[in-house]
């Protein structure tokens, strides 16, 4: 979680006697389950309890999905109510703080409040509602898990949610940390050139980096078309990249509904609809791209009012309000704390002892996000899918596509601003000078570069440059788009693996199609394979321990399988020290870090050479495997150094979903988590019944027929009734 310093260096704190988070209104139980029973509902675990939640009606699917989704993982569905409230600190205490303060700066809820009605349609509000209603029925059968004073929940709780978090995938939180954090101003403030000069790589800054709990961001996404596959089949890898926990890892579902809704696919802890997954004529899969979607201003303030800024030679007045914040302290104790929240013609504000500064960024106000998800589900082609795109209103994600036509596609979505030339927007901004801000936003069609059915037959994204999502004349080029946009100009390892292995196969089979989504290796071309190459060639072990190192390195074949002896020490050192995968870490560093790993090889392990799974460990319970792979690779695989040489896997590759399309337009659907269903519940078979699966790279089968479903069910019931089986 966040840690700012300045929400208790700043603050009043006044003592109280409050206990705890009060609901918006009182929570009428008896009310709550006789709502709840009249959703048309039925619920069906697989063999590996995977929930597949018929309903008449879509509200109905999104009521059976939260039912089961707080069956299967309370504490986080209940961590991201609150947290969207604003009123997490009163459970969590000093590290959820700041989480209800920017719900506050960038006003979540003024938006929701004011666009609710107006913005969402019916439909959706049916929905986002509902959903909320599975949550009260479940709190009202067990107000022991469910405490029923953060009841009951509404749909707009759930609005709010996808508002706080959204923008933090492409990288607010981490202006948000910089601004706060530092004692000092980051950034020089941009002057007026010729150029539109911008640093992609520095405009990423530090996307979800609170999101994902200090793990690297990434994901995959490849689609083959049949004029490329070798048995005319079109097929899709959905692989997203997040944390094996907490409040944006992925929960698998299936929610079919009588009205159209039929998607199977990932949801996070509080969405009421599949984020990415497929149905059965279409499916997309996401990836972080974060281009530069948030600028920063430096205000100039007036010497005599400190509550006044120049725009333009005049001083304009910042919208200045004071919110108490509750935060838990000791127990039951939770004390009201004061913030200043400001406000000025750019969007939000903060007051630093560096200066004040405000903050535009896409999205700024937009509450549709779950309305476009939504309307990606219910597409039956691709106009359909292309038509909820065009909504913008998810202001970032790649998008890769197929569907049971044979059309494969690459998106860089991004809701991106149109910009004075002349800038450096990467650096902040002098705030007085009105042509710095935003004039709207470009054109969906004409400002996101896109690849539709290349001549190649496939496309790949892994967080790396839209210039290279195929190969030929088909690839956007940087000079049709805005070239303050901020696109990623460079190379991943996993982009230049994706490269290579499909580039290289002109017959891509089902096996190999699997295989590539699980390649180890690292490209010869990569940071890696660069900095290997300079470690070995300029510089010259200087003792007897790094004579060693350099002879394993020299060993290593670049690869991450578990059998694979010379991986422990590149690897561990590589991650230790080289988190972006972008540039080049300084050798000197890397040098002394990979001492540092042998050392710890050579006190636990007994030598610089122990096979990389007795070192990558999946962990979950009693479980406790050995698990392929590393940062950066398409196995990707990041974990946390633990006391005893181990590492224990956190993040990367997690949900997976491989989906394909025969010749004939039969689909066929298979995926894997990488610990269960039952994603809070120790005591459950379905803790880590995946585990295995997962470790070892294998799939289950996704049952997309009611029949086959059923013959494989675990559990058949409604919501709240006695178990039917």
């Amino acid at each position: 979680m966040y840690k700012f310093a300045f929400l208790f260096l700043t603050c009043v704190v006044a003592l109280g006697a409050l206990t705890g988070c009060e609901a918006p209104s009182r929570f009428d139980a008896e009310s709550a389950i006789a709502r709840g029973e009249s959703y048309a509902v039925t619920i069906i675990r697989d063999d590996y309890g995977v929930p597949h939640i018929y309903g008449e009606t879509d509200a109905d699917t999104a009521y059976g999905l939260a039912f089961v989704h707080m069956e299967d993982d309370y504490p986080t569905l209940i961590e991201a109510m609150l947290g969207a409230r604003g009123q997490i600190a009163a459970v969590q205490g000093r590290d959820g703080a700041p989480i209800d303060y920017i719900v506050r700066l960038l006003r979540v809820w003024e938006d929701v409040e004011a666009k609710y009605e107006t913005d969402l349609s019916p439909e959706v509000r049916a929905i986002c509602e509902a959903y909320a209603d599975g949550i009260n029925h479940f709190g009202a059968l067990y107000p022991e898990i469910l405490p029923n004073r953060h009841l009951p929940l509404t749909g707009q709780d759930v609005v709010a949610g996808f508002v706080l978090k959204t923008p933090f995938f492409y990288g607010l939180d981490g202006t948000l940390r910089e601004l706060m954090e530092s004692n000092e101003r980051r950034r020089p403030i941009s002057e007026k050139t010729a150029s539109n000069a911008i640093d992609p790589i520095d405009a990423f800054r530090v996307a979800g980096e609170t999101l994902r709990r200090g793990l690297p961001v990434g994901s995959n996404t490849f689609a083959v078309a049949p004029s490329r596959s070798a048995d005319g089949a079109t097929r899709l890898a959905i692989n997203s990249h997040q944390p094996w926990d907490g409040p944006v890892a992925w929960y698998e579902a299936r929610m079919h509904s009588n009205e159209g809704y039929d998607m199977v696919g990932g949801v996070f802890p509080g969405t009421p609809v599949i984020l990415h997954g497929h149905n059965r004529n279409l499916g997309w899969a996401h990836t972080v791209n974060a281009p530069d979607l948030v600028d920063v201003y430096a205000l100039k303030m007036n010497p005599e009012n400190e509550n006044q800024y120049e725009m333009d030679g005049e001083w304009l007045d910042l919208e200045v309000e004071t919110v108490t914040l509750r935060v838990r302290v000791l127990g039951p104790i939770v004390v009201p704390v004061k913030q200043e929240i400001l406000r000025s013609v750019h969007g939000p504000a903060v007051r630093t002892s560096h200066g004040v500064y405000a903050v535009s960024y896409a999205g700024m106000g937009e509450i549709r996000q779950v309305e476009q998800w939504y309307r990606m589900g219910r597409a039956t082609n691709l106009e359909e899918f292309l038509e909820a795109k065009r909504m913008q209103g998810v202001p970032s994600f790649n998008t890769g596509y197929a569907d049971k036509e044979g059309n494969i596609g690459y998106i860089n979505n991004a809701q991106l601003p149109v910009r004075t030339p002349g800038y450096n927007y990467s650096q902040y901004l002098p705030g007085h000078l009105s042509e710095t801000m935003w004039n709207g936003y470009h054109d969906f069609d004409a400002g996101s570069p896109q690849v539709w059915n290349p001549a190649a037959g496939f496309i790949q994204n892994c967080n790396d440059s839209p210039w290279v999502t195929t190969t030929g004349d088909d690839n956007p080029r940087p000079e049709d788009f805005c070239p303050n946009a901020g696109f990623r100009d460079y190379h991943t390892n996993r982009s230049l693996r994706a490269m290579e292995l499909f580039s290289a196969d002109d017959s891509i089979t089902r096996e190999a199609f699997f295989a590539y989504k699980h390649d180890d290796a690292y490209s010869q071309e990569s940071v890696a394979g660069q900095l290997m190459e300079i470690l070995l060639n300029e510089h010259e072990p200087e003792d007897e321990l790094m004579e060693e190192i350099f002879e394993v390195l020299r060993q290593w074949d670049f690869r991450t399988n578990i059998e694979n002896t010379n991986a422990a020490l590149p690897v561990m050192a590589m991650h230790r020290r080289w988190l972006s995968h972008t540039r080049m870490p300084d050798p000197e560093v890397i040098m002394s870090t990979l001492r540092d790993v042998a050392e710890e090889l050579l006190e636990h392990h007994g030598t610089l050479t122990p096979p990389w799974g007795d070192v990558n460990r999946l962990r979950r319970g009693d479980v406790d495997l050995p698990v392929a792979g590393g940062p950066d690779v398409l196995r990707a695989l990041y974990a946390f150094d633990q006391n005893d040489g181990t590492r224990t896997g956190g993040g990367g590759d997690c949900y997976i979903v491989m989906v394909e399309w025969d010749a004939d337009g039969n689909i066929r659907s298979e995926s894997i988590h990488q610990y269960g269903s039952a994603t809070s519940l120790p005591d459950s078979p379905h803790y880590a019944d995946q585990a295995v699966l997962f470790a070892n790279e294998e799939y289950k089968t996704l049952h997309l027929d009611e029949d086959a479903v059923r013959a494989v069910a675990t559990r058949i019931y409604r919501p709240g009734a006695e178990d039917a089986r």
